[in-house]
């Protein structure tokens, strides 16, 4: 069995919103608070963050989206000049709705893209023929239920149907010229989530847990290769591609405090099973002497999560948040690929409120701290920094 991310690995070239390329802002009231939300989050976004936090909607809440994250990844080789991307956004949206026809039952849908990434390095990039550009999305279809178990105690989960599609240009270096190839492919996949929420102490402390499952995807698609000199042509054909990836199983668990009524603060430690990730490889079935692996040995990793969120008034909330999330990979095969770093981030955001409708706005700013390389040819320094923008209208009844 491989256990490689193949393709899709290649696509997240670019900085996604957190280490990887995971992307987790799919509430901006959430993304405001930095994305600590297992605990408390309890309109229909709660699909995402903790299935189980639907039945907190009174009938019916809708909420859609969009979320702007702006990267810019640089990178300095040894004894070398400074290098960057193109500016390039990523407009991964939103749409969650949830139902509760009874007090103890709640049943809901999400649609969004928990994983992506899109970058478009400088033309003269010295790493051009490792990543030139790329855009992936995996997109999540998620039908969701939820009950309440006891008066301090709920339980939901869900089913995660996946489609991934995936894009890639590189140069290729030839005796006395360069050539690209551009790589496109598919999937579907199916996973599964559960959650729970508890009240720990009444109106106070509560708690929550959430467990996103493994899926596992096999992309296909095609190879075209583009200015190959003509000695070259019969070991490049167009052809195939393919490849598998297994995106990672995560656990969310938050807690959080409500010590006045119109404030609550939050705080979430995220577990990634990023240690499916052990190499790198592109496979073409009708020309396998050209499948080169490599070696990529990602480890699980923590990130966290503290927010925080007040009432002004009973209509109009603001919020401000902190996050740690490291880089899952280790620095002898960090290459211009996949290009991470441990982010740090500050958030804030706001909410207002207009009977049924409601409008969320968040923003964080995410610095990638040096991280340095030492893969073999291409040794040096990452760093960056990214911007999020997110903005949700909901309506509730």
């Amino acid at each position: 069995m491989k256990k490689t991310l193949s393709l899709v690995a290649l696509l997240a070239a670019g900085s996604s919103q957190a280490a990887g390329f995971q992307i987790n802002t799919h509430s901006a009231r959430s993304t405001g608070m930095g994305n600590a939300a297992a605990a408390w989050l309890e309109d229909s976004s709660a699909i995402y963050s903790n299935a189980a936090n639907i039945l907190g909607v009174n009938k019916l809440d809708v909420t859609v989206g969009d979320t702007g994250i702006l990267p810019g990844i640089k990178f300095t080789p040894v004894n070398g000049a400074e290098q960057g991307q193109k500016t390039t956004l990523s407009p991964p949206p939103h749409l969650f709705i949830a139902y509760k026809p009874f007090d103890k039952f709640a049943v809901g849908l999400g649609v969004y893209t928990p994983f992506g990434a899109n970058s478009r390095w400088v033309d003269d990039f010295v790493g051009r023929f490792k990543a030139q550009e790329s855009a992936m999305a995996i997109y999540n279809i998620n039908p969701t239920a939820a009950y309440q178990l006891h008066e301090r105690f709920r339980v939901g989960a869900g089913v995660n149907i996946y489609r991934g599609t995936l894009e890639l240009k590189r140069a290729l270096g030839f005796v006395e010229s360069e050539g690209q190839v551009h790589l496109g492919g598919s999937s579907w996949g199916v996973g599964y989530n559960i959650g729970v929420q508890a009240i720990v102490v009444p109106k106070l402390i509560t708690m929550g847990l959430h467990y996103r499952s493994s899926a596992d995807l096999t992309f296909k698609g095609n190879a075209d290769f583009q200015n190959v000199p003509a000695e070259f042509q019969a070991r490049l054909p167009d052809g195939r591609v393919e490849g598998d990836v297994t995106l990672p199983a995560t656990v969310a668990w938050g807690l959080a405090f409500t010590p006045l009524d119109n404030l609550t603060v939050a705080f979430d430690a995220n577990w990634v099973d990023w240690s499916s990730f052990q190499e790198l490889a592109i496979e073409f079935p009708d020309n396998p002497a050209i499948n080169n692996p490599l070696p990529k040995r990602w480890r699980a990793k923590w990130n966290y999560h503290l927010g925080g969120e007040y009432g002004v008034t009973p209509d109009l909330q603001v919020r401000a948040g902190l996050i740690y999330d490291p880089a899952p990979g280790p620095h002898g095969t960090l290459t211009p690929d996949l290009p991470d770093a441990d982010r740090f981030g500050v958030s804030v955001g706001a909410g207002y409120r207009w009977n049924s409708l409601r409008a969320d706005f968040g923003y964080q700013f995410v610095t990638l701290a040096d991280n340095e390389s030492y893969a073999p040819g291409i040794s040096g320094t990452y760093n960056g920094s990214a911007h999020v923008f997110g903005l949700t209208l909901g309506y509730s009844m």
